[in-house]
C-alpha cells in the first residue's frame, strides 16, 4: 500500500473532468470550498478540496468528526451549493439533485407504511418512471441483498442491518452510475457492520458502480476501498490519497494482516498528530 501527499493534486492534472482524455472521471472536484454564516461570523467547513474518482472505482473518505465529510457528500449529491471551486459528475457540473446517482445515508429513512418492496420502488414512484416496468428489477435487487423473502414485510419487522440493505437496494433501483454513501453503517453494531462491509463489497464486485464512501472508521475504509482520501479537521482539506493494494475479494481476516495493520496505524497517526481520533 502506498501513500503520496501530492497524489490528490496530481490526479486533477492527469485527466481534466474526463473530457478529451483516455480515462473518464466519474467525479471531478477542484478547489471546492464551503462556508456557512453563523452568529459568530463566517465558518469555513471545507477548504480547497481537489480529487477525482474514476469510473468503477471505490473511494473512501476518512476524517475526524466535524471535518466536513458529510458536507462534501451533500454537495456532490446536489443537496448543498458549494461556495467556491467546481464539482462535476460524469463531466457535468453539479447544479442540484440528479437522477443518475444513488445516495445512501447513515439512517435508512424507510417509510414505515410502505412495504420493503414499495420502499425500494419509491424513487420510481417519485420520478413517475412506471412501477410495473421496474417491479421485477426491484425484486432482483432484493435478491441481490438477500431480502427477496422480506419483500412484503414492513421496516419495523427488519433489523437495522436489513433496513440498510433495503436502502442500498432503493439507491440502485434506477441503475445509477454513481453511488454516494454517507456513513451508511455507522449506527450498526460491530458484528453487523462487518457483515454489511462484506455485503457491500460483494455488491460492488457484482455491479462495479462508482462509489464514494464516507466513514470515520479507518479499518472500514481500508477494507472496502481502492483508495482512501484522508481529510484534516475543520476546515476540511484532503491531505493524502492512499492506494489500497489488497487483492479482492477481501476477507475479514485480512484486517489482521501486518500490511493492513500498518496502513491503519499510518493513517491513524495523522489524526493523532493533530489531536483528532477516529471512532
Amino acid at each position: 500500500m502506498a501513500a503520496g501527499s501530492n497524489e490528490a493534486r496530481r490526479e486533477i492534472t492527469s485527466a481534466e473532468c474526463g473530457t478529451g482524455s483516455a480515462t473518464v472521471n466519474a467525479i471531478f472536484v477542484r478547489g471546492l470550498s464551503k462556508s456557512y454564516t453563523s452568529r459568530d461570523g463566517c465558518v469555513s467547513a471545507l477548504e480547497q478540496i481537489s480529487f477525482t474518482v474514476k469510473e468503477g472505482e471505490f473511494v473512501a473518505v476518512v476524517g475526524p468528526s466535524g471535518c466536513g465529510k458529510s458536507t462534501l457528500l451533500k454537495i456532490l449529491a446536489g443537496l448543498l451549493p458549494l461556495s467556491k471551486g467546481e464539482a462535476h459528475l460524469g463531466g457535468i457540473p453539479i447544479n442540484g439533485p440528479r437522477r443518475d446517482i444513488g445516495v445512501v445515508f447513515q439512517s435508512p429513512v424507510l417509510f414505515p407504511w410502505r412495504s420493503v418492496l414499495e420502499n425500494v420502488l419509491l424513487p420510481i414512484d417519485v420520478q413517475r418512471a412506471g412501477r410495473d416496468s421496474h417491479q421485477e428489477t426491484a425484486l432482483e435487487l432484493l435478491s441481490l441483498v438477500g431480502l427477496r423473502e422480506f419483500a412484503h414485510r414492513y421496516p419495523w419487522e427488519l433489523s437495522g442491518g436489513m433496513q440498510q440493505r433495503v436502502a442500498i437496494a432503493r439507491a440502485l433501483i434506477h441503475d445509477p452510475s454513481i453511488l454516494l454513501m454517507d456513513e451508511p453503517f455507522g449506527a450498526l453494531d460491530a458484528m453487523t457492520r462487518e457483515q454489511m462491509n462484506l455485503e457491500l463489497q460483494r455488491l460492488w464486485l457484482d455491479r462495479k458502480k462508482t462509489v464514494l464512501f464516507i466513514t470515520h472508521s479507518i479499518p472500514e475504509a481500508i477494507f472496502l476501498a481502492d483508495r482512501v482520501l484522508v481529510m484534516t479537521p475543520r476546515p476540511g482539506r484532503i491531505t493524502e490519497a492512499v492506494t489500497i493494494d489488497v487483492l479482492r475479494p477481501r476477507r475479514l481476516e485480512a484486517m489482521n494482516s501486518p500490511e493492513f495493520c500498518i496502513t491503519v496505524s499510518s493513517i491513524r497517526a495523522r489524526f493523532h498528530a493533530k489531536g483528532a481520533l477516529d471512532a
